[in-house]
């Protein structure tokens, strides 16, 4: 498996984001269940969102995301930094080193 950092940058003001959020969080559950999905969030200041994930590459990675309500409705762009997770605590080797 690849990981991922995933940077979103919201295309409008977040006051206008509110009806499709809830959208966009649902659609996470899939990546979560898939065990793609690590962790994720919005930024501080709520510009956008972050994301860690893994995938067996990046082109499955932006494939699912395509289906994000945000991709489709066009309110939001992705980054995709990929990452070699050479460190890290120890409660998540399982995670890092396992396909899911």
């Amino acid at each position: 498996m690849k990981h991922f950092v995933i940077e979103i940058t919201y295309n409008l003001p977040v006051e206008q984001m509110a009806e499709i959020t809830p959208l966009h969080r649902a659609f996470l559950k899939a990546g979560y269940e898939r065990g793609w999905l690590l962790l994720s969030g919005p930024q501080v200041p709520r510009v956008g969102g972050m994301i860690v994930a893994r995938a067996p590459s990046l082109e499955a990675l932006q494939q699912f995301f395509a289906g994000d309500p945000y991709v489709t409705s066009g309110v939001a762009a992705y980054r995709y930094i990929e990452f070699d997770p050479v460190f890290r605590q120890s409660f998540l080797e399982d995670w890092v080193a396992n396909q899911p």
